[in-house]
């Protein structure tokens, strides 16, 4: 094994790959990445075997699988990573966590400083070298921390073996501190945040929220003067905007105190943002709420929202729903009082592009209602919230209609099974490209009887489709369809590539079949398992269903799934585990969830905290999970695409199956009768 800082280059042997694993998963990544990888066609990887890596471009690497990955020489694996690295190639969390246990069997975490960031989060901490601790750390603050929403106490050892870094137990958080924490700042306590040096705001915008806590936090930091911004009198307009979103967290009593001009300049560039898509609505919202709520009167001494409020702000015309301090200039009530329904009418468009407060919407919605007294044209429902029963009145027939519904930061949950059953009074189903295109999460909120509208094939188009965040009764009617398409596979390779996403409610018969067929469950698909079923599940075959991914059960322990799972074990075989009796993370905590509660303490540990054990090294088959990654840029397309054609987005989920000598006689023998099983 090779320290940090006495490794050399393996960029070299990157040219000099061969292997017919390594031609099995390219070779089938660029079946199905169509266009995308036209460069690498099948017929030249074969041509061209000693020079894979150093053709693959990064939409091929995305479609990588640990199944062929697991038979790679050390080299090669070696290569591929570095390769993911140099392309910084996004790859999804089910493939991070088995690709690192791949590298740690293969003693590969000692060249960290070559693999990708996102990679480091996954590794076993109780590999790493105290001398390569801190070098360690800064490489791994750079991937995203929400990668491990699934191993939260993989999140905390991470923390944890940061602050133990820095070699004090509370330390205040100094300049060079921080540089080393990166985005691990995102999980310290709101006192760690308000004690650290001012520089910290540099980590917080890498945060993709912020608790209520480190909220305070935060504003008591810029209240206090000391930041780069200075005191809130002295603030410029360029100081606000760099810092990005965290801007739209500044309390009131802070606008108050910033110069006129500086306000208002930034109030015009957040709208701004916000209309050229560069600022998410509900930042914007909040942004404006705040800064608002600066500028007005106190509620006692405010008139009250009435339809007879004369206008004394002027009449509204096109030009001033143009104008980007629209809502600086009419408050609601003068909005509703100024803006006449002809003008409303003819532009309705650039006043959405406005993140109005709830207010302003109510009033809206009120006078549509008005105009439009038989409902709204489609064209027209879009960048507005509406409740269940006036989406009710609608009539929805485009899909486009129901992506920009969907698919946008202004939707909420519960509206998905109102607007999709309006569409479904005008078509007979939910077809795939409209699945892909408003996203797994989406079938969590549809009606039992939307979801068996879905006809199997196309679940198939759609992809691997994220559904670990649905409750337990839609996981059901959820396996339950994709088994009428999915469940005569002919291998178990094959079956599981297309029901992982969907096993959520797989009976336990079913998981000891899994377990018997090698086919090393990736830890998140584990997580999102019934966990009625698995508490019938022996160690033995929980220990063969994760093959070699066992060891994250220790990174994942204080998950609801797992937790429940160990709870119903006694000692004796939480030791055949190599676990103990209490979980690394805090008790009863399922990680550094942002919002009712706040990030883990940081209570000082040892490095080496973590041992992660696994099985003993060997060529078992790892994960054949896999899952769909779709741009946002690419919905619209998804949408346009016809059924036919959309497996040109699928570049990213590609058909793997055993390259055991079995399955590799299978693949060979499919012939006409591969589209039949979808591989």
């Amino acid at each position: 094994m090779t320290s940090a800082r006495h490794r050399t280059d393996m960029g070299p042997r990157v040219g000099a790959l061969q292997s017919s694993g390594l031609t099995l998963l390219l070779s089938l990544a660029a079946h199905c990445s169509g266009p995308q990888a036209k460069d690498l066609s099948p017929g030249e990887l074969d041509a061209s075997r000693a020079n894979l890596w150093a053709n693959a471009n990064c939409s091929l690497l995305q479609g990588f699988w640990c199944q062929p990955a697991s038979q790679l020489p050390r080299d090669q694996l070696s290569a591929l990573i570095q390769r993911l690295a140099l392309l910084q190639v996004p790859l999804q969390a089910w493939q991070l966590s088995c690709l690192a246990n791949l590298a740690s069997r293969c003693g590969l975490q000692d060249d960290f400083t070559l693999h990708p960031p996102n990679l480091l989060l996954f590794y076993n901490l109780s590999q790493v070298q105290e001398a390569d601790c801190r070098a360690f750390i800064r490489c791994a603050a750079q991937g995203d921390v929400e990668l491990l929403s699934h191993l939260p106490d993989q999140r905390v050892a991470l923390r944890r073996a940061a602050v133990a870094c820095l070699g004090v137990a509370h330390p205040r958080l100094s300049a060079s501190d921080l540089q080393l924490l990166g985005a691990l700042v995102c999980d310290m306590d709101a006192s760690s945040i308000g004690a650290a040096d001012p520089r910290v705001l540099e980590n917080l915008q890498r945060c993709p929220r912020l608790t209520a806590a480190q909220h305070i936090a935060l504003n008591s930091l810029l209240a206090g003067g000391k930041t780069s911004l200075g005191p809130p009198g002295s603030w410029t307009l360029e100081g606000l905007q760099a810092l990005g979103p965290l801007a739209t967290y500044i309390s009131p009593h802070l606008w108050m105190q910033v110069q006129e001009a500086v306000g208002l300049g930034f109030f015009r560039s957040v709208v701004a943002s916000c209309r050229a898509g560069r600022l998410s609505r509900r930042e914007a919202r909040r942004f404006v709420t705040s800064f608002l709520e600066s500028k007005t009167k106190p509620v006692s001494s405010r008139p009250r929202l009435s339809p007879g409020r004369p206008c004394v702000r002027g009449n509204i015309t096109a030009a001033t729903l143009r104008d980007d301090l629209l809502l600086v200039h009419y408050d609601c009530a003068q909005l509703e009082s100024c803006l006449d329904g002809r003008i409303l009418r003819t532009n309705l468009d650039p006043l959405l592009q406005h993140p109005l407060p709830t207010e302003c919407q109510r009033m809206v919605k009120a006078k549509l209602a008005q105009i439009y007294p038989q409902g709204l044209p489609e064209d027209q429902l879009r960048l507005i919230l509406y409740s269940h029963t006036e989406i009710g009145q609608w009539s929805i027939t485009s899909q486009d209609t129901v992506v920009a519904l969907l698919a946008s930061d202004v939707a909420l949950e519960n509206q998905t099974e109102a607007v999709l059953q309006k569409f479904l009074e005008h078509n007979s189903t939910v077809s795939g490209a409209l699945l892909l295109a408003i996203g797994g999460t989406r079938l969590c909120w549809m009606s039992p009887q939307q979801i068996q509208t879905i006809h199997p094939q196309e679940l198939r188009l759609a992809g691997a489709l994220d559904v670990s965040s649905c409750p337990q009764s839609r996981k059901n009617v959820l396996y339950t369809k994709a088994r009428e398409d999915f469940g005569s596979s002919r291998t178990p390779a094959a079956y599981y590539r297309l029901m992982r996403p969907y096993l959520g409610s797989a009976p336990v018969e079913e998981l000891r079949h899994l377990a018997q067929a090698n086919i090393s469950m990736d830890i998140d698909t584990f997580t999102s398992l019934n966990p009625l079923e698995l508490q019938s599940l022996d160690v033995g075959n929980m220990t063969a269903l994760l093959g070699h991914n066992v060891g994250d059960l220790q990174k994942a322990r204080s998950h609801p799934t797992v937790r429940a799972w160990l709870h119903s074990l006694n000692s004796s075989a939480l030791g055949q585990l190599g676990l103990d009796a209490s979980p690394a993370g805090p008790a009863g905590s399922t990680g550094p969830a942002h919002g009712t509660s706040g990030p883990p303490s940081t209570t000082h540990q040892a490095l080496h905290l973590v041992h992660t054990s696994g099985l003993p090294a060997n060529t078992a088959q790892a994960s054949t999970s896999g899952s769909l990654w779709a741009p946002l840029g690419y919905l619209p397309l998804a949408v346009a695409l016809p059924s036919s054609l959309l497996w040109l987005l699928h570049w990213g989920t590609c058909a793997l199956v055993s390259v055991d000598s079995t399955a590799l006689g299978w693949l060979g023998s499919q012939g006409s009768d591969a589209g039949k099983t979808g591989l």
